[in-house]
């Protein structure tokens, strides 16, 4: 069953709308469901994974809700892409005005692509996944979570690209619009994971040959960065409403 909607296809039985106000129109896309395959369960592997780092600039510290935690959690994942050898993608938003990006990200020697545009498939972008042989999976980190983060979201499951949401490596100004946004995300077909689950499942085994260093990563536990909460925003299943 399908219908026609602003000249698109959509599918009822192969696929589900995503899109946004990202470019300044709401975009239909159909999305087909793959068969049996790791697209449908979101297993990651170092040999198809990238590492987004959206945004993480001076300017934004005072204001951006759990920032230091998030910062925190981002650097551990760029230092376990050093170690696993996942290319990390780094954007600043209008550097110019909002700063660079944070030292503590550990990011020196990273090429940070300047943008204006909320989502991060700018041209530069879009060239250096060419040249890393397209991707199949974005891991994704920064902020806005509502903003940023959401349009680049968007932007890569149109493509194809799987993404996986670091969500306690994700944030806003407001906690409000951070948990509406993961929830709006994840229905739209992005993963949520967090810091630690990436790095476990990226190594799978105790007997990985970079597993000791990816273990160190791993030496404290991730900070409380109020995801409990995001709980709240899920539809439960009581026995009055069957």
């Amino acid at each position: 069953m399908s219908y026609q909607s602003a000249n698109n296809e959509i599918s009822l039985v192969t696929g589900f709308v995503v899109g946004g106000l990202c470019q300044g129109s709401l975009r239909f896309t159909r999305v087909h469901i793959l068969g049996n395959s790791m697209a449908t369960i979101g297993r990651l592997s170092t040999k198809d994974a990238v590492l987004f780092l959206c945004d993480m600039q001076e300017k934004f510290r005072p204001n951006i809700f759990q920032f230091p935690n998030i910062v925190s959690n981002a650097a551990r994942l760029l230092q376990a892409s050093r170690v696993l050898g996942i290319p990390p993608i780094l954007t600043e938003q209008y550097p110019k005005g909002l700063g660079p990006t944070v030292p503590e990200l550990g990011a020196e020697g990273l090429t940070a692509h300047a943008k204006t545009s909320f989502t991060m498939m700018i041209a530069e972008v879009e060239k250096q996944l060419q040249e890393l042989g397209n991707p199949k999976q974005a891991i994704l980190c920064g902020i806005e979570a509502h903003a940023c983060i959401a349009c680049t979201t968007y932007d890569l499951l149109e493509k194809g690209i799987e993404v996986h949401i670091v969500a306690d490596a994700v944030s806003s100004r407001s906690q409000t619009d951070r948990l509406f946004a993961l929830s709006r995300l994840k229905q739209s077909g992005a993963f949520l994971t967090t810091t630690e689950a990436v790095l476990l499942q990226l190594v799978q085994d105790a007997k990985h040959p970079n597993f000791k260093e990816i273990q160190k990563l791993m030496a404290h536990p991730s900070p409380d960065t109020g995801l409990l909460s995001f709980f709240s925003l899920e539809p439960r299943v009581t026995t009055e409403s069957l």
